[in-house]
This record gives C-alpha cells, sequence and structure tokens, in this order.
C-alpha cells in the first residue's frame, strides 16, 4: 500500500448516488483500492428514491498511530 491514492485521487471522498447495485459497486471499487469506510453512509430520500452518501478515506499505513496521554 503506498502513502497517497492511485490516479490522482483525493484521499478523502464522498461518493452518493441512489441506493442501486451500481453505487454499491462504486463503494466496493474504492475499497478495493485501498480506501476505507469513514463512519456510517448518510441516507435520505428524496421523493422518489432513497439516497445515499459514504465518505471514504485512503488507508494510509505509513501513518503513525495517535498517541494518548491517559
Amino acid at each position: 500500500m503506498t502513502d497517497q491514492p492511485p490516479d490522482g485521487l483525493p484521499r478523502y471522498r464522498v461518493l452518493t448516488g441512489p441506493d442501486d447495485e451500481k453505487f454499491c459497486r462504486r463503494v466496493s471499487e474504492a475499497l478495493d483500492l485501498g480506501y476505507r469506510l469513514h463512519l456510517g453512509p448518510a441516507v435520505t430520500f428524496n421523493g422518489e428514491r432513497v439516497i445515499v452518501a459514504q465518505a471514504v478515506v485512503w488507508d494510509d499505513a505509513h501513518r503513525p498511530p495517535a498517541t494518548s496521554n491517559v
């Protein structure tokens, strides 16, 4: 895993669209590239269909772990 996403993609992305197979495939493709889910999806209804938004972030294996002063 590199410290940067492929093809110049940003480290943070929000994928949106109708809640259908195409949307699920887009999220799955991002996960296959090395992104990870950022929290859960946001879901709304636009009067005709369900619309979903899912944030993904690049899983930087080189990032130092967060430290705690506890």
